[in-house]
């Protein structure tokens, strides 16, 4: 379970990682927009994404 813990954080490290070196301006586009987005938006985004993950390690495990 640790094992899979680890490599789901340096998989998402190293996502973020090569849109950060790939895409920098658009990185920073997104930033700005994130930022006029209202915070309901923002936590009901990552509520979603949140459940799609834990939905997809659940598919992928089962």
């Amino acid at each position: 379970m640790v094992d899979m813990l680890l490599l789901a954080g340096a998989l998402v490290l190293f996502f973020e990682g090569i849109l950060y070196a790939l895409f920098p301006d658009g990185m920073k586009r997104m930033m700005i927009s994130v930022l006029g987005m209202p915070s309901s938006s923002l936590r009901i985004s990552g509520l979603v994404a949140a459940i799609a993950g834990v939905f997809f390690v659940w598919l992928l495990k089962g």
